[in-house]
C-alpha cells in the first residue's frame, strides 16, 4: 500500500509557519504543467486560532487548548501539553486522514510551534514514531521554520540555530531549515550573514559591541579626546563567559549540520526551490507516473 508524502512543519511560535503553508499550497496549485500538484494543509496546533488556509483535516475538531482550559483549570502550556498527549491516545483520527490520500499526493502537518514539545517533553517524536510504523518512514521531511528578522539579533539567530539543531537530532527525519520572511530584508544582507560561520558572526558581534561601549566611554570623558579624533581603542580580550558560547558555534562548525534556505513568498522561484528541497530530501516524485499536460497548461503556453 502506498504512502502519501508528509512535510511536518514546525519552528518558534510567530516564525511564520502558517504562511508557509499557504504559499506553498497556492504555489503547487498556480504551477502549470507537469509539476503541477495538490498540496493539502491539515493543523496538528490545538491552540491554533485563525488559519490562512483551509485545513483538510484539524485536530481541534478532537481537542483544542480553549476547551481543555475551561474544563480542566489549566493554564496555556499545561492545556497544550495535555492536548498533545490526549492527541497521542487517541491517534487513529490521524491514521484514518492520513490513509485516506492516495500514494501520489502530498500534505503538510501544521505543527505547535512550542518548541518542548519537541525537545523536552517527547510528544511530537512519539507522533512521527507511530507514523513511522504505520509505514510513512521515508515519506517524511521536517521543515523547521526561523524569522528572518533573528538575522539583525545575533544571539537570537544561533538560538534559532541551536533549535533547528535539537530538533533535527531529536526526531530524527531528513530535514530542512527554513529562513522565513526573507522579502522583508535585503537579500544581500541576507547572503552575507548566511555566508559567514557561526564563530565569525560571534565574534564581529562582541566586537561591535566592545567599540560602542569604548567610545560611549570616551565620549563621556573629555580627557580621552584627541584633536584628531577618537584614540585607538585597545584590543579586545575576550571575557571568561564568552567561552560557553564559543564552544556552541564551534558546535555548529564542526557538524555543518545546519543551514538555512531564505524563503520570499512574494518570489515563486524561491518558493520552488524550497519545495524542491523539500521534495529531494524525501525522493518525492522518483516513482510517479509522469502527468500529462491539461487543457489549461496547454492554453497558458499557448
Amino acid at each position: 500500500m502506498g504512502r502519501c508524502s508528509i512535510q511536518i512543519v514546525m519552528g518558534p511560535a510567530g516564525s511564520g509557519k502558517s504562511t508557509y503553508c499557504k504559499a506553498m499550497q497556492e504555489h503547487a496549485e498556480a504551477t502549470s504543467g507537469a509539476n503541477r500538484r495538490r498540496i493539502h494543509v491539515a493543523n496538528l496546533d490545538p491552540a491554533a486560532e485563525v488559519f490562512q488556509y483551509e485545513p483538510l483535516f484539524d485536530v481541534r475538531e478532537l481537542i483544542s487548548v480553549p476547551e481543555v482550559m475551561q474544563e480542566l483549570q489549566l493554564g496555556p502550556n499545561g492545556a497544550l501539553v495535555y492536548s498533545m498527549e490526549y492527541m497521542l491516545e487517541n491517534l487513529d483520527w490521524l491514521r484514518d486522514a492520513l490513509d485516506d490520500l492516495d500514494d501520489d499526493e502530498y500534505i503538510i502537518l501544521d505543527c505547535p510551534g512550542q518548541l518542548e514539545l519537541y525537545t523536552h517533553v517527547p510528544i511530537m517524536k512519539s507522533v512521527l514514531d507511530s507514523l513511522k510504523l504505520w509505514g510513512y518512514d521515508g515519506h517524511m521531511v521536517s521543515v523547521f521554520c526561523v524569522d528572518a528578522a533573528f538575522l539583525v539579533d545575533l544571539p537570537k539567530f544561533l538560538s534559532g540555530s541551536l533549535l533547528a539543531l535539537s530538533a533535527m537530532v531529536a526526531l530524527e527525519l531528513p530535514h530542512i531549515n527554513v529562513l522565513t520572511k526573507a522579502d522583508l530584508m535585503p537579500a544581500n544582507d541576507i547572503e552575507s550573514i548566511l555566508s559567514q560561520s557561526a564563530t565569525q558572526l560571534w565574534h564581529q558581534e562582541q566586537d561591535r559591541l566592545y567599540t560602542n561601549h569604548e567610545r560611549n566611554n570616551q565620549n563621556n570623558n573629555a580627557t580621552n579626546a584627541s584633536e584628531d579624533g577618537a584614540t585607538p581603542l585597545p584590543p579586545r580580550k575576550p571575557r571568561k563567559d564568552e567561552r560557553l558560547t564559543d564552544a556552541l558555534c564551534q558546535l555548529l562548525e564542526d557538524y555543518s549540520m545546519v543551514s538555512f534556505i531564505p524563503l520570499n513568498i512574494q518570489d515563486e522561484d524561491s518558493i520552488q526551490h524550497v519545495l524542491a528541497t523539500a521534495d529531494h530530501a524525501i525522493q518525492y516524485g522518483e516513482d510517479l507516473e509522469v502527468r500529462a499536460a491539461e487543457g489549461n497548461d496547454l492554453e497558458e503556453n499557448e
